[in-house]
């Protein structure tokens, strides 16, 4: 595997395109260009020469149960120790807590390069930003002294406790109890499954939130509530007490992110404290889920960039048939793949889709940025609509750019020896957890598109229309803003066509949310790609780096003209209702 950080890009989108020194939201002044580029830098070479060589080797080697403790794979120890020292697990997180403070955005850009070295290896930092979170948001003043400067620097670690053997979606059918004691606590008790980064020998302790039902909550998810459960106890001054009773039953064998210890866990009468209100633990849940689906819809496109770069190398070094139009390497026993237009068309899908899936999850940080850092609601309400997209979209399209890749290596992708396989395998998990897609469609469509009375997706639909109002007449600026018009009016039909048919048939708008969420998600593609040809034609007439520039703007037309007209198929399936999807009996399966 190689992997080099897209540097010039992520500069590109943060200067060029969203402009964050000039931006009104705390922080973003000082993100200067001179040092979001050293920073990326660094990030890069991090990515680069420590953690991609690692990438193979944690596949090879997964986690291993031995005594009661995960081994993880081999130099990841090290490897984790020199992430933990360059302060790159701690560049958000608040200064009195041992973290840089800086903004989210940036800690989302720097993700993007770990990911796409090495995912699984990213997932123990990455699961401990979320746990930091949520503590950060809901945790008492003597939680957050105790647990926040370990979690910040990632000398502990952090998990979510959500999934139960017999229920992953549907957290209303929880067993784990949580009864309370005289001092305080609680005593958790129960089984978890699928625990990412449950346990393993590279943190001194594990804070497990672990969502349980306390008695008096009543049923369904009213009743859960969310607890601090760590591996060891933690002592009045700070110091490590003994072990807490929780272990590991087993660690998974997976399809993929096999260096990451997914981990079945046992709480038997563990020690946990309250984190949020009783009876309030989805709440606090859900501070760490927001966070962790953005951040896993990274992971789609970030695996996709990495493996469109291996795909890209091969392209261009493997030798295989005559360019049609003339031999293009007439020395040579054939031309190189890259030649062939079904080889383009396939790195051209990737490309495209690669870098609209980034510069929507840049926006998106920048969201969460305003709305934590001003208080902006409308800018809450938006990420809160587009969570489910860039969760779900970008993982869907991720996975099949992945296979995109592997198909240009054609048999070799197939072989192990070769990384194809490894993106496409490590991909696949991105679309099931933090929500199956399928349950993220159903969010979008079943709660997201009517909250606060559907103010946000109308708030979604006027900001298209003034991007394309904003560059009437501009001829190099129609193929974007025509092909924009064009896709946003479908995604307005087929939120009228929910709204007109969803109440007296619900199951005509539920048969349609796959569709609408893919619908929805070209959309917001095509309004990046729209912000970035302007970006990229600005900075061309400024006298620009010219081949950077003309290939921005020719993948971005590839993406218009290519992949946005799918919001018109997307449109026909929603059209046709419920009764295609329904129309068989369940015994007729």
């Amino acid at each position: 595997m190689t992997y080099v950080a897209p540097v010039k890009d992520m500069q590109f989108l943060l200067h060029q395109v969203m402009a964050v020194t000039g931006s009104d939201i705390p922080g973003y002044g000082d993100l200067d260009s001179g040092f979001t580029g050293a920073v990326l830098e660094e990030a890069g070479k991090l990515a680069s020469d420590v953690l991609a060589p690692l990438n193979a080797v944690g596949d090879h080697e997964g986690c291993v149960l031995e005594n009661g403790v995960v081994r993880t794979p081999s130099g990841f120890k090290a490897a984790f120790d020199q992430l933990r020292g360059g302060g790159w697990t701690a560049l958000d997180c608040a200064p009195e807590f041992g973290g840089q403070g800086l903004p989210y955005l940036m800690h989302t850009v720097v993700n993007e390069a770990l990911v796409s070295a090495n995912m699984a290896f990213n997932m123990y930092q990455g699961l401990t930003h979320g746990a930091y979170s949520a503590v950060h948001i809901h945790g008492t003043d003597a939680q957050k002294a105790t647990y926040l400067p370990k979690l910040a620097t990632c000398e502990w670690t952090g998990t979510m406790n959500l999934t139960e053997p017999h229920c992953g979606t549907d957290l209303g059918l929880m067993r784990t109890k949580a009864e309370p004691q005289a001092d305080g606590s609680y005593k958790v008790t129960g089984t978890k499954i699928f625990i990412s980064a449950g346990d393993h020998d590279m943190a001194e302790n594990i804070v497990h939130l672990v969502l349980a039902k306390a008695p008096g909550g009543g049923e369904g998810t009213r009743g859960i509530s969310l607890f601090i459960v760590p591996k060891f106890l933690v002592r009045a001054d700070g110091s490590l007490g003994g072990r807490n009773a929780v272990s590991v039953g087993k660690v998974e064998e997976k399809m993929g992110i096999h260096g990451n210890s997914t981990c079945v866990m046992n709480y038997d009468g563990a020690e946990g404290y309250l984190i949020g209100e009783l009876h309030k633990g989805m709440r606090a849940m859900f501070t760490m889920m927001n966070e962790a689906r953005l951040g896993v819809g990274l992971q789609g496109y970030a695996v996709a960039e990495a493996a469109y770069q291996n795909a890209v190398a091969y392209a261009k070094d493997r030798l295989q048939g005559r360019d049609i139009t003339g031999a293009q390497n007439p020395t040579g026993p054939a031309d190189p793949l890259i030649v062939h237009p079904d080889i383009r068309r396939s790195l051209m899908d990737q490309k495209s889709f690669v870098e609209g899936a980034r510069a929507l999850t840049y926006w998106g940080a920048s969201l969460i940025d305003r709305s934590v850092r001003l208080g902006d609601q409308a800018a809450e309400g938006l990420i809160t609509l587009l969570i489910p997209v860039i969760k779900g979209f970008q993982t869907d399209q991720g996975f099949a750019m992945a296979v995109q890749a592997q198909q240009v290596w054609g048999g070799h992708g197939y072989i192990e020896d070769n990384p194809a396989s490894q993106f496409v395998r490590d991909a696949r998990i991105a679309m099931i957890y933090e929500g199956a897609n399928g349950v993220q469609a159903l969010d979008l469509v079943g709660r997201k598109l009517g909250q606060d009375g559907g103010k946000h997706v109308l708030a979604f639909f006027e900001m298209v229309k003034k991007e394309c109002q904003a560059h009437d007449g501009e001829a190099r600026m129609a193929p974007f803003t025509t092909a924009l018009k064009v896709a946003s009016k479908q995604m307005q039909a087929a939120g009228l066509y929910f709204v007109q048919n969803g109440v007296k048939n619900p199951n005509a708008a539920l048969a349609g949310s796959s569709d609408f969420l893919h619908l929805m998600g070209h959309v917001c593609m095509g309004l990046m790609w729209t912000r970035m040809a302007k970006a990229a034609l600005t900075a061309l007439d400024a006298g620009g780096d010219a081949a950077f520039l003309q290939a921005k703007l020719a993948t971005g037309r590839y993406y218009m003209a290519r992949q946005l007209p799918a919001c018109g198929l997307h449109l026909a399936r929603i059209e046709s209702g419920a009764e295609p999807v329904m129309a068989l009996d369940a015994a007729a399966f």
